[in-house]
Parts: C-alpha cells; structure tokens; sequence
C-alpha cells in the first residue's frame, strides 16, 4: 500500500484500469510482491485464517438474515424454519455457529503470537491498536448473535449482561433503558440487536482493512523480533506464504468441519434450545466459551460496579500493552525469564475461562475442605478466580514492566538471516541459499 510498486500491466484492459482505478496493483502488492520476512512459522499463519473466518461469517450471516424474524413471538421459530425447511438450512446455521467459535479461536492464537513475539512494539502500536478495536467488535458482535435466537440462554444472558451497565453511577440506568428501548429486555431489544448485528461485521472489515494497511507499512515482524535489515531477508509472499497459509487454512477447515458435520453443538448451550420464559431463569447462567476468562473476572469481585470495572480493565490492558511492556528487545524468544511469565499468563487465562464455566461455590478439589481461611474458602472457584485475576492485572501492570527495565536478555541475532543460516546441518542441501539461487 506504500513504497515502490514492482507491478507491470500486461493486457490492454490492465493498462486501462491501472490508470483509473488502480486495484490489481493494490493486490499485487498487498499479497504477491509483499516482502515477507523468511521465518515466519505457523503461528503467522492465522491472520489468513481470520481473514477467511470473517468471510465465511459474513456470507453465511446474510443468507440467515434472509429467513431470520426479529420478533420475540417469531424469532425462536424462525430459527427451527431455517434448520428444519430452508435448504441446507442447518448447515448454514452450524457453519454461523461454529465459525464464531472459530474466529474467536484463531483470534486467541494469533494474539498470544503477537503477545509473545511483541508485535505491538513500536513501530507497531497502531496495528496492535486496530487489532484490539477489531477484538472489541468481534465480542460486542458475537454476545449480540447470541441473544438473536431467543432461546432461554440468550434472554437471560442478555438480561444479565445488560443490568451490568446499570451499575455505572447516575447515568447506568438511563442508557440500560436506553439500549432495552423500554424498561426490560423485550422486543425492541432483540430488534436493535439484530440490526447491530448485521452492521457490525461490515466495520469489522473495514478495520480489518485499516490493519492491513497498517501491516504494510511497517512490514510483519518475526520470530526473531529483528527488523528486515536487506533484501537477503525476505521472500516474495507469493508462492512462499501464499503456499504455505493454503496449507494451514485446509487443515484448519478440516477441523471446522470436523465440528460442523460431527458434533455441531458441541460449543454451544443446550438451554438454548429452549424458548425464552422470563418467568423462569436457567440454574447456571454463562456466555460462550470465549467469553468466559472475562466472565470469570466480572464474577471474581463481590462489588457489581467494580466488577463491571475489572472486566472492562482486562480488555483495557491489551490496548496499553505497547506501553506497559518496557523492554527494548521485541522477541520473547530472547526474553528466558519474560517467557516463563508468559506461559504462566497463557495458563492463567485457560483458568479464568474453566473458572467461567463453573459455579462460583463449587469446589476445586470435590470433598477437599482444609483451605478455610477465616471466612474464605479457599478451594472454591471464586477464590481461584480472583487469585487468576490478581495474576492477569499484575502481568500487565507489574511483572512486564518491571522485567523490561531489570532482565538480561539473550544476544540477538544481527539480522533474520543469521539464525536460520547458523543451522546448515539441519538443513537440506540448497535450503539456506536465496530462493533465486534454488536449483
């Protein structure tokens, strides 16, 4: 999207359109001419992934649009119309369903990546910043589907989730009758929610293209973390990336698949299928599965309002992230003691979200009661969660500042080049030259 263009029209309709409307050189150079850093691994492999993801919902959502009610007396049927008597109408549906799960998932990988290898560090920060908006609208999008079936989950999670505003001070209420367009959860509700809902994945593609841009001015990072420093290091994207991304994508279709044709609710509630009774609320009341690590936080703080302000935080660090983390090395490849924190944090989160899933007064260790102290009891999902949560805010506020300005990193390779040419041993015959070179 900047610098020199390598493109060259060929046909007499290329030089035509290159002048007015110049697109092919945009694609040219946004995914075939693109200089990619040589070792990138499969952990890069999932921005193609996202990109596929986001097409795939999109598509699917717009043919479900086209048969869905959004009315709390139809909405529920509507739903059963399309599984039951449109074309293929289940397979949309599980494709929609599952490709949320999905596209949290691959969005998971590919921030513990950019986590991991500091891809916000500067000059980076904007990218990691439209990555975060692009996360903000992706949970803003998903918990509004979520309700759009009507089904006994949805309603009172919406109930839930939404009175969760109301413990903003003086105004909270306002905008929570505000947002319910009357004084419940009703049909006004699942009206704007449906309408959001279809809006909000086209602005999901248009900062997804901001990203991109904001991609290509900088140029990917890399496992090493060190700038491209000369020609010797990069590859054309196409066919090197373009190859290998084709192959990462199959397999993970493979196990979309697997998903949709095999056990499609496996992810999902099976409360929701159960049509919405206001009269009657679930005996375990919890989002999906993506979103239980926050759930877990919201529910690890006795106080609602500080709650509310905790889970807002845990997505708030992401966004401060480039300036929380003080070291000058980008890699935690070369960071040994930030690296240990780090797979500690990744534990941490998958705790929160089995933290999230269960009942806050059950027992970690089932017949265990010796961790009593005073009145707290500490073989108890709420304890582990907030010990969890103690943890997440301090990675964030603490150990990665701190580290940044005391730990001894590892030497760093000069360039990219040089770590994957110290390995010729390993290595076939040819496999460290130039791809020009390659027999």
């Amino acid at each position: 999207m900047s610098g020199h263009s390598n493109y060259e029209p060929k046909s007499g309709f290329e030089k035509w359109l290159d002048v007015r409307l110049p697109i092919i050189r945009f694609g040219h150079d946004t995914i075939v001419d693109f200089p990619t850093p040589k070792n990138l691994n499969y952990w890069y492999t999932f921005g193609g992934i996202l990109a596929l993801c986001l097409g795939i919902q999109i598509v699917t959502g717009i043919i479900l649009a086209m048969h869905y009610v959004a009315h709390v007396k139809f909405a529920f049927d509507s739903v059963e119309h399309i599984m039951r008597d449109v074309n293929y109408g289940w397979l949309i549906r599980y494709v929609h369903a599952n490709g949320a799960s999905m596209f949290f998932l691959a969005v998971y990988v590919h921030m513990f990546r950019g986590l991991y290898y500091g891809s916000y560090k500067a000059p980076r920060e904007v990218l990691w910043l439209l990555g975060c908006v692009i996360y903000l609208l992706m949970i803003i999008t998903a918990f509004m589907g979520y309700v759009l079936p009507w089904g006994q989950m949805s309603f009172h999670g919406a109930v839930v989730i939404t009175n969760l505003i109301g413990a903003i001070p003086v105004i909270g209420q306002s905008i929570t009758t505000w947002l319910w367009g009357g004084f419940a959860v009703d049909n006004p509700t699942l009206n704007r929610f449906f309408s959001l809902h279809y809006l909000l994945p086209f602005m999901i593609a248009g900062v997804v293209a901001l990203h991109i841009w904001a991609l290509h001015v900088p140029g990917n990072n890399n496992p090493t973390g060190v700038d491209v420093k000369s020609k010797e290091d990069t590859v054309p994207f196409h066919p090197y990336y373009t190859v290998k991304d084709g192959f990462a994508i199959s397999v993970f279709l493979l196990m979309f698949a697997a998903f949709v044709f095999f056990n499609p609710n496996a992810l999902g509630d099976a409360v929701n299928y159960v049509p919405a009774n206001p009269l009657v609320t679930p005996a375990h009341i919890v989002p999906e599965w993506y979103l239980l690590p926050f759930y877990a936080i919201l529910r690890a703080v006795p106080d609602k309002l500080m709650g509310v302000i905790f889970m807002g935080g845990a997505i708030a660090m992401l966004f401060l992230l480039p300036w929380l983390d003080t070291s000058k090395v980008r890699s935690m490849r070369y960071r040994p003691t930030a690296r240990l924190y780090f797979f500690i944090f990744v534990v941490v989160t998958l705790v929160l979200g089995y933290c999230g899933g269960q009942l806050p007064d059950n027992k970690i260790i089932p017949g265990l009661t010796t961790f009593q102290v005073i009145d707290a009891d500490l073989n108890s999902v709420v304890w582990l969660s907030r010990m969890a949560t103690a943890y997440y805010f301090a990675y964030f506020l603490i150990i990665l500042p701190v580290l940044g300005l005391t730990e001894t990193p590892l030497p760093q390779p000069e360039s990219i080049s040089e770590p994957v040419l110290s390995h010729p041993a390993n290595a076939p015959a040819g496999a460290a030259a130039s791809p020009e070179k390659r027999g």
